[in-house]
């Protein structure tokens, strides 16, 4: 179920295996951590990292972060 979710969006995870390290994009931030797959219209990730655009650590690591799918601007590996 996508949760009215586009589906081309949910296509950016289907190569990634659950624990791979990826790059979440935001707005104005990106995330790094480990993909912990898609629920309820989120991404999850563990021991996760923000990041802003230019490089610069924002946080420190948590152990869960739940991204919003659509707020998701690029994702990478």
């Amino acid at each position: 179920m996508s949760f009215g979710v586009s589906p081309s969006i949910l296509g950016l995870f289907d190569t990634y295996p659950i624990g791979a390290r990826l790059a979440i994009g935001e707005d104005s931030s990106f995330w790094v951590g480990n993909f912990g797959g898609i629920q309820c219209g989120v991404a999850l990730l563990t021991n996760a990292q923000l990041f802003s655009n230019i490089g610069t650590p924002i946080d420190g690591t948590r152990s869960v972060v739940r991204i919003p799918i659509r707020s998701v601007t690029f994702v990478s590996q």
